[in-house]
């Protein structure tokens, strides 16, 4: 049985030196003013504000994203990443196409997870983030960045390919008629893998389903979270997400006047490539809930149905190997639950 397994008692940070950028970014501003620009920010990302102006639309709303966002958002596409390089673990792409990339998050996510990339295009619309990404990506010594300012809301022009394209966290903020060209563009664009990473919201999760059904009629195999390309089982009110633990810096504490040094950061995700993945029976899309001598598992499954399974010792190694997940785990081709085990 193949499982690769992601605690969630695992926090996620960013890395050492990209707080420290943070940090200095964040030094001689009041708390206060932070405090405030932050909770703005808070509302429009959990609304999903569409009003015709950006998220971050000062320098102080761009510090205050550097400190309570640039995490959350680095925790969800890292965990997307490493989705992807489980489920193609010959893939070791040398370029990268960050696309709507604020201060370079994606970029720094990709290289924490293959370190030899040596090329990358970031394309960001907004002077002001893209001020930020040039002077956090010039000070991680990264010299193989190339900087472009491209409006997303209208067609953008044709791209260079790139190994790994990355689209996070940006199409909430596009009309639903911009997305489907853009993307597109993108898998145009697209030497090998595409990721498209969307707040764990029902909204988000329509928006990835979209996405998810545009790549499949390009003739895109689909790698990850779905194990198969049939028609998505879940219904609403129920929808697809998973999350990924973050740790939250001791400013990050401070503005949000928070005790608990971590926070739980909800995503969705697609990701696509013109290589088929390995093959997995299954992944786990809600936390696992272990109970006693018993664990109940929620599958999306190769058949194209999702199902809850409820395991006790008498299922003997599949006891154990459900005691081994956790939410978004994949589950290898051979590991399959008892039919006995369905509730």
């Amino acid at each position: 049985m193949s499982v690769h397994a992601q605690s969630q008692d695992v926090k996620m940070q960013l890395p050492a030196a990209l707080h420290e950028l943070i940090d200095q970014a964040l030094d001689g501003i009041p708390l206060a003013d932070l405090r405030s620009a932050s909770a703005r920010l808070s509302a429009r990302y959990r609304a999903e504000t569409r009003d015709g102006r950006a998220h971050v639309s000062d320098d102080l709303a761009a510090r205050a994203y550097l400190a309570v966002r640039m995490p959350a958002t680095f925790a969800a596409i890292c965990a997307s990443l490493d989705a992807v390089r489980d489920m193609l673990p010959d893939f070791s792409p040398g370029s990268v196409l960050d696309v709507g990339a604020g201060p370079g998050t994606a970029l720094f996510a990709a290289r924490d997870c293959w370190p030899r990339i040596l090329r990358a295009t970031l394309i960001e619309g907004s002077a002001l983030m893209r001020r930020w990404g040039e002077a956090l990506v010039a000070a991680s010594s990264f010299e193989g960045a190339a900087w472009q300012s491209v409006d997303l809301a209208s067609m953008p022009p044709a791209l260079t390919a790139h190994d790994l394209v990355i689209l996070a966290y940006v199409l909430d903020e596009l009309a639903q008629d911009q997305r489907g060209p853009l993307i597109a563009r993108l898998w145009e664009a697209t030497a090998d893998t595409l990721v498209v990473v969307e707040p764990g919201t029902p909204a988000g999760w329509s928006r990835i389903l979209e996405v998810r059904d545009q790549l499949i009629t390009a003739g895109a195999h689909l790698v990850a979270p779905c194990p198969h390309s049939s028609i998505c089982p879940l219904r609403a009110p129920d929808w697809c997400h998973f999350a990924r633990r973050v740790a939250r810096s001791r400013m990050h504490r401070r503005i949000k006047d928070a005790d608990v040094p971590w926070e739980d950061e909800k995503f969705i995700y697609i990701a696509a490539s013109r290589h088929a993945p390995r093959a997995v029976a299954a992944r786990v899309i809600a936390p696992v809930m272990a109970r006693g001598g018993t664990v109940a598992l929620k599958l999306c499954e190769h058949t194209g149905v999702a199902r809850e399974h409820l395991l006790s010792k008498r299922n003997g190694d599949a006891f154990k190997t459900a005691r081994r997940l956790a939410w978004g785990d994949c589950v290898g081709e051979h590991a399959l639950f008892p039919a006995d085990s369905a509730v």
